[in-house]
């Protein structure tokens, strides 16, 4: 029980690595508030975290709106007493498999900004607010990428993240002195959730088994990363497991980076 009685919000839960993290969030504990803009995502993830005997509430939430996010934290504090974890995970890539730099416009370049930037700033900026209002710490976790730490392909999407590993380090500097602890996990290629080019009517299909094969070659190790990876590594960071730790980009990414 990593997370007994704490409140977590998490940010992008009705699907992918938010669901996943969800679900091990509740089973160590942890009172989930399952934001998303998706609401018909999220209540299905409440559901399955009410099913396996977890505490959850789904919470309407677009994360590029301050007030949405302000909201989502007031309603978190309202319901369950505090906040305890912010994990701002929710994120998009292009829609365009094959984009070139070139060929981004300017539509694309707001939303992968919008969301994934300004997305996590306003994650981090409401949950420490709260955190220095409650007077006793708290964790922020961040979802960034390896593809903000080396060039990886998708120019607009690795400089977004390459903002949120950056936020995350700074964040962790400004606000250790008063117990706020930031770390971000940096996934690899994750082929089986619906964050790789996948619109939102078909985000839940079947994946293509020649794309996941061609996927675990992206990794030294030659497997793929999964969103249950991706939620072991964050509950580590949420936790007090991690309670001298902060200010890390934390790969899992089956040893690309290393190389």
């Amino acid at each position: 029980m990593k997370l007994a009685d704490k409140t977590v919000i998490i940010t992008g839960a009705g699907s992918g690595v938010g669901r996943a993290s969800a679900l091990l969030f509740a089973e160590e504990g942890a009172n989930i508030v399952v934001a998303d803009v998706m609401d018909d995502w999220a209540a299905e993830t409440v559901r399955l975290v009410l099913e396996a005997g977890g505490v959850a509430m789904p919470f309407h939430c677009d994360v590029t709106s301050e007030a949405d996010v302000e909201a989502t934290v007031a309603a978190a504090v309202s319901t369950y007493g505090r906040l305890d974890v912010m994990y701002n995970n929710a994120g998009v890539t292009g829609l365009t498999t094959g984009q070139t730099f070139d060929d981004m416009d300017a539509d694309g370049f707001s939303r992968l900004v919008e969301i994934n930037f300004r997305g996590v700033f306003n994650g981090c900026k409401f949950a420490v607010r709260q955190f220095k209002a409650q007077g006793n710490g708290g964790t922020i976790v961040n979802t960034g990428s390896i593809a903000g730490m080396v060039g990886f392909g998708s120019v607009v999407y690795g400089a977004t993240k390459g903002a949120v590993n950056q936020i995350t380090r700074g964040v962790a500097v400004e606000c250790a002195a008063v117990g706020i602890r930031c770390n971000a996990i940096c996934p690899g290629t994750m082929p089986l959730t619906n964050f790789i080019m996948a619109g939102r009517e078909n985000a839940f299909d079947d994946v293509d088994n020649d794309y996941v094969e061609f996927a675990s070659t992206f990794q030294p190790n030659g497997r793929i990363i999964t969103a249950e990876d991706c939620a072991k590594a964050a509950l580590f960071l949420a936790s007090d497991d991690s309670i001298n730790i902060t200010g890390i980009l934390l790969p899992v990414d089956g040893g690309y980076t290393a190389r």
